[in-house]
């Protein structure tokens, strides 16, 4: 399946996992909301995976880069919920962006890599609809955002490593969330309870986790595998692209003015990536020891 529409299906899942979250906003704060996608996504990927089985997985090195991995993750996803608790979504989402334009820039090999992250970041930002109306907590908001940026970028650039390192990245995953659910723990989990008393919310969490954080972030393992970290900056512009065209096919909420010059913006920075050579092989895993 071409990574493009890879990334489609992660933005539906995700729109899914977002509306499911709501009911929880009201009953959980948005950090620990955060934390339980992670730590309930963990549990599932290591009932799924069996990690402790790969034997590579648990080298010294390359176990501290999955850690390290785990622990941007977590924070990524921590980081912006707080942000949205205190600036507009859209203003929340263009911002974080520039985690992946800081990568694209950075790691660019040329004038397609760069020119297209520009134009994926103009089409984001006129996707997102930016208000200015920041609100009381702006600050808070805007730090938080920035920890998310600078988490995304991170994530990128880590996560590659994960997906390519031989075996399978969801197993990489697996050990990856549960290192930043457990690291963060001490912070989020005190404010837990009401999900574990309640067996709706459970499910809810659960499902939620699934939706939010499994699917996405394993089917972004496989796209991490295929593609450049530039080229993958550039896909995640599909991200708010995907939730336009599911709002205008579901909802009826047509993109307009500049929401659709934001669209075609995106789907052009998408087709200059897609050149011969854009897509990787996987680095081959390493021979076994004698």
């Amino acid at each position: 399946m071409p990574a493009p529409l890879l990334f489609v299906v992660s933005g539906l899942t995700q729109y899914v996992g977002a509306a499911l979250a709501v009911g929880l906003f009201a009953v959980l704060p948005a950090g620990v909301v955060a934390w339980l996608r992670i730590a309930v996504s963990a549990l599932v990927l290591l009932a799924w995976r069996r990690p402790w089985r790969e034997r590579s997985l648990w080298e010294r090195g390359r176990l501290g880069v999955t850690v390290a991995f785990g622990v941007v993750l977590a924070l990524m996803n921590v980081a912006f919920y707080v942000a949205i608790e205190h600036l507009p979504l859209g203003t929340a989402v263009a911002l974080e962006f520039l985690g992946p334009v800081a990568v694209a820039a950075v790691t660019g090999t040329g004038w397609r890599d760069r020119s297209a992250i520009a134009v994926a970041a103009v089409g984001v930002v006129l996707l997102a609809g930016v208000s200015l109306d920041t609100g009381p907590g702006a600050v808070t908001g805007l730090v938080a955002i920035g920890v998310s940026a600078v988490c995304w970028a991170a994530y990128i650039l880590l996560g590659r490593r994960v997906a390519r390192a031989g075996t399978p990245g969801a197993s990489g995953l697996a050990v990856a969330m549960t290192a930043g659910a457990v690291v963060l723990a001490p912070f989020l989990a005190g404010g837990a309870g009401p999900a574990l008393a309640d067996a709706r919310l459970a499910a809810l969490v659960v499902a939620i986790a699934v939706c939010s954080s499994v699917v996405p972030y394993a089917l972004e393992q496989v796209v991490l595998r295929r593609v450049t970290a530039a080229t993958f900056a550039v896909l995640l512009a599909l991200l708010p692209a995907t939730a336009a065209v599911v709002g205008a096919v579901v909802l009826r909420q047509w993109p307009h003015g500049l929401e659709l010059v934001g669209l075609l913006l995106v789907s052009g920075a998408i087709a200059l990536t897609a050149r011969s050579g854009a897509e990787e092989p996987a680095e081959a895993a390493p021979p076994p020891a004698p």
